[in-house]
C-alpha cells in the first residue's frame, strides 16, 4: 500500500527562515553554506539563460522558447539529488536540468532554432532532448527503468512533466506499468498551476500527488519554490529507486511566472494579482534570504554569481548565432537507422521540388 502523502514539505519559508522539526531536514543535513551557495548560483544562471533565450526568440533567432521563469528551485533542487549514472526524461521546460547535467550551452538552441531534430546526445549527459508530446516521457522513463533493472543497474530514472500531463493517458499507463513492474522511476510533476491557459483545478479537484495512491505508489507534495525541500524529497525518492523499492511520485508546487511559450499571452487568462502573489514567493529570492540570514551572502559572492550568469548568457547567444542553416535534404538524415523506401521516395520528391525552385530563379 502506498505511503500517506505529506502536504506540502517545506524546509525554508518565503522569508528565508528555516522550518524546524521537519523529518525531511535530516535528509539534507549535509547541505552547508557552500552547497546552498552552489544551488543559488545555478538558479540565477538558469534564469539568466532563460531571459537571453526569450530575447533571442523575440529577435527572430529562435523559432520558439518555453520559459522556466519561477520554476528554478524545482529543477535545480531535484537535479542536485541526481547521480551521473541516473537517467532523466524531460518534457520541454527543464532548462535547469540541462544546465545541471552539464549540457554545453552552445548545443541548447539547435532544436529551438529549428535546424536539427535534437540538440545533444542523451547518452552523454543522461538527459533526453526536450519532448514536446505531452506525457510521452512517462512511458519512456518507465521502459528505461525496467530495462536498467534487468541489466542490474542500480540507478534512478526520472520523468519530468507538468500538471497538464497528468490528464494524459500516456502518464496513467506509465504509472500503472511502473507500479506493476516495480520500476525505479521518480515521477516529478512540476505543478505550475497552468496547463497553457487552463488552471490546475480543471485537471484535478484534489492534489495531483493523491493520484499516485491509486496505483500503490508513494506520493509527496513539496513546496516547489523551496530548493532545499525539493532536494530532500527527491533524494528520498531516488534512494527508493536505486535500492529496488519501486517508483515514487513528487508534486512540486510552483508557478510559471512567464508565458507557456513565447507564442502565449498569459494576461488573457490570469490576473496580475495572482502573478504578484507568486512573485512574493520567488524561489531565488527565498534562497537568497536564507543565505542572508545565515551570513552566507556578500557583495563578492553576488558579483561572482552575476558574472557567471552573464558569461552563460553570452555563450548561449554566441552558440545560437553560430549555428549554420542546414542543407534542406539533411531533413531526411537520421530518421531511420537503415534505408527506408518511403523515406527515399519522399527525399527524391523534395529534391525535385528544390530543383524547380532553382530553375525558377532569375
Amino acid at each position: 500500500m502506498a505511503d500517506k502523502i505529506a502536504y506540502p514539505v517545506q524546509l525554508v519559508q518565503p522569508d528565508g527562515r528555516r522550518v524546524h522539526g521537519s523529518a525531511h531536514a535530516d535528509t539534507v543535513a549535509d547541505i552547508g553554506p557552500q552547497q546552498l551557495r552552489g544551488m543559488y548560483e545555478d538558479m540565477v544562471v538558469v534564469r539568466r539563460i532563460d531571459a537571453e533565450a526569450t530575447a533571442l526568440q523575440r529577435q527572430g533567432q529562435i523559432g520558439i522558447w518555453v520559459p522556466s521563469l519561477g520554476q528554478e528551485a524545482a529543477q535545480v533542487g531535484s537535479a542536485w539529488a541526481m547521480r551521473p549514472d541516473d537517467f532523466v526524461f524531460t518534457s520541454y521546460r527543464e532548462h535547469g536540468l540541462a544546465y545541471c547535467r552539464g549540457v554545453d550551452l552552445a548545443q541548447w538552441p539547435r532544436m529551438w532554432r529549428g535546424v536539427a531534430l535534437s540538440s545533444w546526445d542523451p547518452n552523454e549527459f543522461g538527459l533526453t532532448n526536450p519532448a514536446v508530446i505531452v506525457g510521452s516521457q512517462g512511458l519512456h522513463a518507465t521502459g528505461y527503468a525496467i530495462g536498467a533493472h534487468m541489466d542490474g543497474a542500480e540507478i534512478a530514472t526520472f520523468a519530468y512533466f507538468g500538471d497538464g500531463a497528468t490528464s494524459q493517458g500516456d502518464l496513467a499507463e506509465a504509472l500503472g506499468f511502473a507500479a506493476s513492474f516495480n520500476a525505479g522511476v521518480v515521477f516529478f510533476c512540476q505543478n505550475n498551476h497552468w496547463a497553457i491557459s487552463e488552471p490546475v483545478q480543471l485537471q484535478s479537484p484534489f492534489p495531483l500527488a493523491d493520484r499516485a495512491t491509486g496505483y500503490g505508489i508513494p506520493g509527496v507534495q513539496v513546496d516547489g519554490n523551496d530548493a532545499l525541500a525539493v532536494l530532500a524529497v527527491t533524494r528520498a525518492a531516488a534512494r527508493r529507486a536505486r535500492e529496488g523499492s519501486g517508483p515514487s511520485f513528487i508534486e512540486a508546487i510552483t508557478y510559471r511566472m512567464g508565458p507557456h511559450t513565447t507564442s502565449d499571452d498569459p494576461t488573457r487568462y490570469r490576473t496580475g494579482a495572482e502573478l504578484e502573489l507568486w512573485r512574493a514567493r520567488d524561489p531565488i529570492d527565498r534562497l537568497r534570504r536564507l543565505l542572508d540570514r545565515e551570513d552566507c551572502f556578500d557583495a563578492a559572492f553576488e558579483t561572482q554569481v552575476n558574472d557567471k550568469a552573464e558569461d552563460a548568457a553570452s555563450a548561449f547567444r554566441a552558440g545560437t548565432l553560430a549555428i549554420p542553416d542546414p542543407e534542406p535534404l539533411s531533413l531526411f538524415e537520421h530518421v531511420y537507422t537503415q534505408d527506408h523506401p518511403l523515406l527515399d521516395e519522399e527525399r527524391e520528391q523534395f529534391a525535385e521540388y528544390l530543383r524547380t525552385l532553382e530553375e525558377a530563379r532569375p
